[in-house]
């Protein structure tokens, strides 16, 4: 069986903080978003290769990441775009993908930028029993929040229906970017696409799949965090810092008040700091400032300011006292 991690967009809602590094790269605890999609993968002996589909833009940084990873299995596969108006649309560069790797296995479909709490395994240990199109599914709770999702209609585990980000949705069960395709469905892309079917969107491949046979979705009521917002992203670390403090040992904390869900990390230097769900890259140097809801990039110097819901880019100097 194969795998693709899909890594391809450029995250223009998180920038600046996504501008020069992939949203993947966004660290959750002690390692990367990616890095725990890989761990899973990783883990299962049936996986023997993951593709990481990325751009040319970050192709580079994916190879060197890959190569400083514990890692065996990853490899670089770059679609030929550098910039977001140039992309095909995850559908057609899953197609792509396919072709131009030969895949012609199982293949499991998973989203570098998504954070699950469910295991990889278990998954496709689904996938296996039901030989057919699979889908993961979460509810996100809200008919809001369900309006920016797939969303699935299922009996037993079997999806009778699916609608791609509809404005007034059925359910509020979301269809996530993680999916299993047996090797007879890979050749489906392409006729999807020759029929000019809508290339974004996986949930239009799906809508389509629906129609044509049998698919099935795996429901898990754990956690799952879509990393594509500045809020989404905190959620997450929220959720996996669990109300504790990660500081790294060689981050310098001092006379600092430091409160629920903050990761302060290497070089940061935090003096007379209050901080509670924030993000400090590194070599950061903040001095009397409140931080609430923020990310502070590396390199930046702030000061004498009380930020909240603040995403300040890298290398920023910001000095309350002169403003």
């Amino acid at each position: 069986m194969d795998a693709i991690v899909l890594a391809g967009g450029y995250a223009t809602r998180l920038w600046p903080i996504t501008k020069h590094r992939p949203k993947m790269f966004l660290p959750v605890g002690g390692e990367t978003v990616i890095d725990q999609v890989f761990a899973g993968l990783e883990a299962d002996e049936r996986i023997e290769d993951v593709y990481v589909s990325t751009n040319e833009r970050f192709a580079e940084d994916f190879e060197e990441h890959i190569a400083a990873s514990r890692f065996e299995k990853p490899r670089v596969s770059v679609e030929d775009t550098s910039a977001e108006d140039e992309k095909f649309g995850v559908v057609g560069a899953l197609a792509q993908l396919i072709e131009r790797e030969g895949l012609a296995e199982d293949t499991l479909v998973i989203a570098g930028d998504n954070l699950i709490s469910f295991d990889v395994s278990d998954f496709i240990d689904f996938f296996e029993r039901k030989d057919a199109p699979v889908l993961a599914a979460y509810d996100v709770g809200s008919y809001e929040r369900a309006s920016q999702y797939g969303i699935v209609d299922i009996e037993g585990d079997r999806v009778v229906g699916f609608q791609e980000k509809p404005d007034e949705p059925e359910s509020t069960l979301a269809s996530i970017a993680c999916y299993g395709f047996p090797a007879r469905t890979l050749p489906q892309l392409g006729e999807y696409l020759e029929d000019g079917n809508n290339p974004d969107e996986p949930g239009w491949f799906i809508q389509w799949l629906v129609d044509q046979g049998e698919v099935y979705a795996f429901t898990f009521d754990e956690a799952w965090y879509d990393i594509g917002t500045p809020e989404s992203y905190l959620e997450a670390v929220s959720w996996f810092l669990d109300g504790d403090s990660h500081v790294h040992p060689d981050a310098t904390v001092e006379d600092c008040e430091i409160g629920e869900n903050v990761h302060i990390m290497a070089g940061a230097h935090l003096e007379g700091v209050t901080a509670v769900n924030s993000v400090v890259f590194p070599d950061v140097t903040a001095r009397n400032c409140e931080l609430r809801g923020t990310i502070i990039d590396e390199g930046t110097h702030v000061e004498e300011i009380n930020l909240a819901g603040a995403l300040i880019g890298a290398h920023t100097r910001i000095n309350g006292e002169e403003q």
